[in-house]
């Protein structure tokens, strides 16, 4: 494919300004759909909003940064990680400083990976069965958020009237989807938050915009470290996911652009991942990661430009100095949040469902039983009472009681152990 700009060529101002604001318009929106359910639906105060969706964005924006002049140095878009909001969600019972230093951990375990070359071992570990899992149960454990967003009990008009906005607003998501095309469907999440913020506002009278406290960055750093390890074990389980996530997003730039040194390039831009989860989980916030979605932003915009996305990091570090504009995009009704978050997970139960199919092995009854038994024993856990959860042993509360390692655990032991062999030929049908 040709485009306008190669991988390495500088665009005019003009040029450089409108393609950065594109690519600000994708980074924003899942840095506060992700910000907004750790603070409404974790331990995080209500009173945090601000100051948390602040750190997100100033580790967002260095490590894209960094990823562009010394790490992978490719054009893709970087944010708060899913996997990681899937183990936090699931931690609610354990102490802050715990889960942080945890993300810390598993940032530093990502390092260690990309300094020793360890990559290829982990990619044998995670066959397409295996990546499949991850990313249905990324959807399918976050549903109990998803569904209090969607209610939102304690705001607007109330739990049916919100639900059915929330509900209403999926469907034009989809139909926007379905009749979009290039640009306008690679900002159509963020078209998505503006245009269902404003008819809520509409419809259900004023919107609450949370108080802009002065700049705060470093209030709720997590030191001294506190280390669980049931916290730590479930986050290594998360860190290897993200590890998983960032490998592909960097690989599918390969085939796409075909730049050279991609060996180096992979293993720069997983180090500086991990050194970047490492940070965050020091200021006590997720950790970012490359996201998968940047090739078709590329192809929509015929622009492949790694000098493009400078203006959108540099956007989203101004913006990790302006409380009062963080305020006012943070301002999106928990219903609104809770549509466009639903409509991100459907998008990674496709994602999910194409990797299954399009395996090079192809599509055997075994590999359904290993996503199929996973993902449902994720589940399961996802929705168990808290008062259940409560009667765990404590030390393996934070790994039983998360619906994501459960389901990833089982899906590893599927996969690498009951069906490693192939016991004969009745066995793969």
């Amino acid at each position: 494919m040709r485009f306008t700009y190669g991988l390495d060529e500088k665009l005019p101002v003009r040029l450089l300004l409108l393609f950065g604001l594109q690519w600000l318009a994708i980074a924003v929106p899942p840095l506060v759909i992700i910000g907004k359910v750790v603070v409404q639906d974790t331990f995080a105060a209500n009173g945090a909003q601000i100051n948390y969706l602040q750190k997100l964005s100033l580790v967002s924006g260095l490590a894209m940064l960094v990823q562009l002049r010394w790490g992978h140095r490719l054009p893709l878009v970087m944010g708060p990680a899913a996997v990681l909001l899937v183990g936090v969600v699931s931690a609610q019972s354990a102490s802050p400083a715990a889960v942080y230093t945890a993300i810390a951990a598993g940032g530093l375990l990502l390092v260690i990976t990309g300094l020793i070359g360890a990559l290829k071992y982990l990619q044998r570990l995670f066959t397409p069965r295996v990546v499949a899992a991850v990313l249905l149960l990324i959807a399918f454990t976050l549903m109990p958020a998803v569904q209090r967003l969607l209610l939102a009990p304690g705001a607007g008009p109330g739990p049916l009237a919100n639900l059915v906005f929330g509900s209403s607003m999926v469907l034009v998501l989809f139909l926007g989807q379905r009749l979009l095309a290039g640009l306008w469907r690679s900002i159509l999440i963020a078209l998505g938050m503006v245009g269902g913020s404003l008819i809520y506002l509409l419809w259900f009278g004023p919107i609450s915009v949370p108080e802009a406290h002065p700049i705060a960055l470093f209030s709720g750093v997590i030191w001294p470290p506190r280390f669980d390890a049931g916290v730590f074990l479930a986050f290594v389980f998360c860190s290897l996911a993200l590890a998983v996530n960032d490998v592909g997003s960097i690989q599918a730039m390969q085939g796409l652009l075909k730049p050279s040194d991609m060996e180096g390039r992979l293993r720069r831009g997983v180090t500086l991942t991990g050194t970047a989860n490492l940070l965050a989980g020091f200021l006590g916030v997720l950790g970012p990661v490359n996201f998968s979605l940047s090739p078709g932003v590329v192809t929509a915009s015929s622009c492949a430009s790694r000098y493009a996305l400078l203006p959108a990091a540099l956007g989203l570090v101004v913006l990790a100095f302006s409380p009062a504009a963080l305020a006012w995009i943070g301002a999106v009704p928990q219903p609104v949040v809770g549509a466009v978050l639903l409509y991100i997970l459907c998008a990674q139960v496709a994602a999910g469902l194409l990797i299954l199919f399009e395996a090079d092995a192809g599509f055997e009854f075994r590999h359904g039983l290993v996503v199929g038994l996973s993902v449902l024993l994720g589940t399961v856990i996802a929705f168990l009472p808290p008062e259940v959860i409560a009667g765990f042993p404590v030390v393996l509360k934070p790994v039983l009681g998360n619906g994501f390692v459960v389901g990833t655990a089982a899906a590893l032991f599927l996969e690498h152990g009951i069906y490693r062999f192939r016991m004969g030929k009745d066995d793969n049908k």
